[in-house]
């Protein structure tokens, strides 16, 4: 798995399309406490395996997730793909975002930033996961690349009772 994911870093890039950041948005006061939620754990042994320092942010990611309704793998994966998982991510750009050229104040604040975009932007909402990823990244393999992260985090977007989706 290794091997394959820093080839497909190296293949994929770290590209994405410019977009302007919601003026004044800030983090959101985290509603409930994400620290029991199964999908917190099953997040943090995945960066804990590969030695991420986005572990840190599992429950940022799982909160983010719920707040914009988004799957809670996707982020996660986006930032592995992007930059292994918060390994090459200056600026506290865990994503590539705007290619890699926006700083966030924290790694928190881009979470919560492009999760914001991904759910609410006219780029992004009411598309597909390919068609959101495909316009994330145009790269044709991107698609497949962050949707087997999301698989090696979890094979099912099982929801806070582990219940399949």
């Amino acid at each position: 798995m290794r091997k394959f994911i820093a080839g497909s870093l190296l293949a994929v890039g770290v590209a994405s399309l410019p977009t302007a950041i919601s003026p004044g948005q800030t983090t959101p006061a985290p509603s409930r406490d994400y620290n029991n939620d199964p999908r917190s754990h099953t997040l943090r042994d995945f960066f804990h395996r590969w030695d991420c320092p986005a572990e840190r942010y599992s429950n940022t990611f799982i909160e983010a997730a719920d707040v914009y309704a988004l799957d809670w793998r996707l982020l996660p994966s986006i930032s592995f793909v992007e930059s292994a998982g918060g390994k090459a991510a200056p600026n506290n750009n865990m994503f590539g975002w705007n290619s890699g050229k926006t700083q966030f104040e924290t790694p928190a604040a881009g979470i919560h930033t492009v999760g914001y975009r991904l759910s609410h932007s006219d780029l992004y909402r009411s598309k597909s996961l390919d068609s959101m990823l495909l316009t994330y990244n145009p790269n044709p393999d991107y698609v497949q690349l962050v949707k087997t992260v999301m698989r090696r985090i979890a094979p099912t977007a099982y929801s806070r009772s582990r219940t399949p989706m």
